[in-house]
């Protein structure tokens, strides 16, 4: 009845947006992810699962992170506590990994280890044997499509002239506002609650990736390179930091989500939720582009009666300055296709800027410094 995938970074990200991504089409079995060594996150989990009932997949590439591995030792001390057999832990315990040996000394048969490439980064896997989580949670059939959608963009990418590829000129115009415009910043801003966590699993592939400050010959680089990636989903980041957005002293180029449908039908005519979402993010993107000049201001105070003093103290404040850079991505519906497109779009968008950048995107020395 219960999946919990133990895992970090790559080995957690992805498959938990995917998962969360796609709850429509979910199955019968409860997912549940744990990633943080934080004693919390493994507890709580395991308060509302039955050790009888329980599949636990480890997903570790070495099989030796230590987050993963202390999380997975600790539920395996919980099973045993619960278990009748301590056998059973092979029955209820299987590996995503390339180090055969660890996994069998853990306990766990290797004939339930699932393999992929060494070469494959945590980041970029939940293509592979990593994503076993999406694949139980919605079925195989919609895994195979998630993985379709993701082979469309890639053939996309590399067929496509270049004045018609998207993760092309998504990358183009990455380089022009953060190198040329010194944004420094990108905000994801999905408008569907499915891809409330898009944001988060972007800002390890992307900052991750890019997050260099030497080129391929390890020489120290005199341009600014990966951006710091971050959002939240539309409409709460409204209530939250979009003042920055439209008036603070930073440029912040935006990129937008929104599907035309809904998987839920909600509120009046059972469309009234999703209409009235959708319209928010077309006012914002307007009002980015647009702003709202001196002249409008006051016509807008001058008509609802307030008078010269009040304006000419509160006019200012109410001035946008518009021309705010952003990317709308609308789409059909959240499938299963749709979303490996969406992925896909943008690790093909991170490659892109690495290649402009010439720096490694495929390396993480970060990570693992101050451990």
């Amino acid at each position: 009845t219960d999946v919990v995938n133990i895992g970090i970074g790559g080995s957690d990200l992805g498959p938990l947006m995917a998962c969360n991504a796609l709850k429509p089409y979910a199955s019968d079995i409860n997912a549940h992810f744990v990633a943080n060594v934080d004693g919390a996150h493994l507890a709580r989990t395991l308060e509302v699962c039955n050790p009888e009932t329980t599949l636990f997949i480890v997903a570790s590439k070495t099989f030796t992170t230590q987050e993963t591995m202390t999380n997975a030792r600790s539920a395996r001390a919980w099973f045993l506590e619960r278990a009748s057999k301590p056998e059973d832990v092979s029955m209820h315990f299987v590996a995503l990994s390339t180090n055969a040996k660890a996994v069998k000394d853990f306990g766990i048969d290797t004939a339930n280890m699932f393999e992929f490439w060494d070469w494959v980064g945590g980041r970029y896997s939940l293509w592979s044997a990593i994503g076993l989580s999406i694949a139980l949670y919605i079925g195989m059939d919609n895994f195979e499509e998630m993985l379709a959608g993701g082979h469309e963009m890639d053939n996309h990418f590399r067929t496509a002239p270049l004045e018609q590829n998207m993760p092309a000129i998504m990358g183009l115009i990455g380089v022009w506002y953060n190198d040329f415009f010194n944004t420094e910043t990108h905000a994801i801003l999905p408008y569907d609650q499915g891809l409330s966590r898009f944001t988060a699993y972007l800002q390890q592939a992307d900052m991750e990736s890019n997050g260099k400050f030497v080129d391929r010959e390890g020489k120290k680089i005199n341009y600014s390179s990966g951006p710091i990636v971050w959002g939240e989903a539309g409409t709460n980041g409204q209530h939250a930091f979009y003042q920055l957005i439209h008036q603070g002293n930073k440029l912040i180029p935006c990129d937008f989500l929104m599907p035309i449908k809904s998987h839920y039908a909600v509120g009046e005519n059972g469309d009234e939720h999703h209409k009235i979402l959708l319209a928010n993010m077309l006012a914002q993107t307007k009002a980015l582009m647009q702003g709202k000049t001196p002249l409008e201001v006051k016509h807008e105070m001058e008509s609802q009666g307030q008078n010269d003093d009040e304006i000419r103290t509160v006019l200012p404040h109410r001035v946008f300055g518009g021309n705010r850079p952003t990317n709308s991505i609308l789409f059909d519906k959240l499938t299963p296709r749709t979303l490996g497109k969406l992925i896909a779009l943008y690790e093909h968008k991170i490659f892109t800027q690495g290649i402009i950048w010439h720096i490694n995107s495929f390396d993480q020395w970060g990570v693992e410094f101050g451990k």
